[in-house]
């Protein structure tokens, strides 16, 4: 087993609290949808409108616990919604610049090795600003090498895409500022797969990352973390717990179709 008994009912207890807490606080938006509704029916529009609301739930904040209590016992440090504090010096502005255009005009692919050493050297060069600060979904720490890690659950479009890696080659760009001999990996990583059975394919239309090395989808990001077989595991916890729930689900379905 790669989730340990005692991680199993950490994840299984953050569930429970986290969707009984929606479910005893959840209200219907008061949202005018007449044409969805003559269309698809109230109730129905009701029970989507929920299912939406558990959706940003997942994203916002069950995905980063789940992994920061699957990582914990194979990393040093594991710490979701991590502040993370350096510079970003001019330098390092026109650096990060520069290897976006190329990368968006598509006449240069993503290479992390490159990346890295421009963004390095340059994080140590010219003016440097007050202190910058940002959040990071998901940090990890494992000897001499720090993790930074940006979630996704949506299917991004192209300008979320250039935002993301602008936001990975910032946060490297902050820590070597402050630690210049760190080996550092910043990453996005999907929970699931939105395009499963097929592989997913969008990151590889834009160019913009280095695929072996900058994202991570479904089981590598979870066996990553916990070890092999973990994303697998931890489906089955997700399935016992909605098993649990299951009777709560249904009487805020009727309850919803009521209203």
């Amino acid at each position: 087993m790669s989730l340990s008994n005692n991680q199993n009912f950490q994840i299984h207890q953050l569930l429970k609290t986290k969707i009984l807490e929606k479910l005893n606080k959840y209200s219907r938006e008061t949202v005018s949808m007449p044409f969805h509704v003559r269309l698809l029916g109230y109730d129905r529009m009701a029970i989507y409108s929920f299912v939406q609301s558990i959706n940003t739930t997942l994203g916002t904040s069950i995905f980063e616990q789940t992994a920061k209590i699957v990582a914990e016992p194979h990393f040093d440090c594991a710490q979701s919604h991590y502040k993370l504090e350096g510079y970003f010096t001019d330098a390092a502005k026109i650096a990060s610049n520069k290897l976006i255009a190329g990368l968006r005009s598509v006449k240069q692919k993503a290479n992390i090795q490159n990346e890295n050493l421009l963004i390095r050297q340059a994080s140590f060069t010219g003016e440097t600003t007050d202190k910058r600060k940002s959040i990071v979904d998901l940090y990890l720490k494992k000897s001499n090498t720090e993790y930074f890690i940006e979630l996704k659950t949506v299917k991004p479009n192209i300008d979320v895409f250039e935002k993301t890696k602008e936001k990975l080659l910032l946060w490297k760009s902050l820590r070597y500022s402050t630690r210049e001999n760190l080996d550092i990996k910043a990453f996005v990583a999907f929970p699931y797969n939105p395009e499963a059975p097929k592989p997913y394919a969008r990151w590889t239309l834009q160019g913009m990352f280095d695929l072996d090395n900058e994202v991570k989808v479904e089981d590598e990001f979870w066996d990553m973390l916990g070890g092999k077989g973990t994303f697998k595991e931890l489906l089955s916890v997700f399935e016992q717990t909605g098993i649990e729930l299951c009777p709560y689900i249904d009487n805020k379905f009727k309850d919803l179709r009521e209203k």
